[in-house]
């Protein structure tokens, strides 16, 4: 029998809020015109979950090329701009609901800057609801997949990674929320083809997945029992 859930952590994007798809787009529109020639599906079949410097390092050594200086600029431009014309639509549908059905302590655990996750949390409605508890992944020395952001935000929320659930849509969040010894739910409808997601995402440790917010509070119940 394993411990009850005290602390329920949550990934950001793909799993708070809709932003992955305009960055998929932005990426392989801004990285194609510098002469990496990549498309929408590669980026997220290779790196959703992962920081965009990480990402961006990967692809410059693949392809020999450095980036041009003012690229992080340009990409974050394009990616706003899709994001603001979002509005209020950007949060996940009904992932305001559930998270208020969920009695446990929650916090934020992700990939993106904080300046990131203030700006886009915050127009959906959602930071008033996790700050100050939202932590990135540049307060660790390593980014997902390895544990360090996980272990960090239990340490900070005083609760013992064993009895922590983590809320992930990414093969490199679950697995390394998973070598952080945390239960894991995996959640599929914002990746790029969700029938497939979901095995990606069990074989990389998580109990279970879902694709409907609405029934998180229940999966977290549940969970909590085994």
């Amino acid at each position: 029998m394993m411990s009850t859930i005290d602390l329920v952590i949550f990934d950001c994007d793909g799993v708070l809020i809709d932003t992955e798809r305009h960055c998929w787009a932005a990426d392989a529109a801004a990285l194609t015109a510098v002469g990496i020639a990549i498309g929408e599906e590669e980026i997220a079949r290779r790196f959703t979950g992962i920081a965009f410097k990480d990402m961006y390092q990967v692809l410059e050594a693949e392809h020999g090329i450095t980036l041009p200086k003012d690229f992080h600029q340009t990409i974050d431009a394009a990616i706003r701009a899709a994001c603001v014309a979002a509005g209020p639509d950007l949060a996940i549908a009904g992932v305001s609901d559930a998270i208020a059905l969920i009695p446990q302590a929650k916090c934020v655990a992700s990939s993106s800057n904080p300046a990131w996750l203030e700006r886009y949390l915050g127009q959906v409605g959602l930071w008033p609801v996790f700050a100050p508890n939202v932590f990135s992944a540049v307060e660790v020395e390593r980014g997902k997949p390895a544990p360090d952001l996980f272990l960090h935000a239990a340490r900070k929320m005083g609760v013992a990674p064993e009895r922590c659930l983590v809320v992930e849509d990414s093969v490199p969040g679950v697995t390394g929320a998973a070598a952080a010894g945390m239960r894991v739910l995996g959640f599929t409808r914002t990746a790029w083809d969700p029938m497939t997601h979901g095995p990606r995402l069990i074989g990389a440790g998580a109990l279970a997945t879902f694709d409907d917010m609405r029934s998180l509070p229940e999966l977290v119940r549940e969970t909590g029992r085994f």
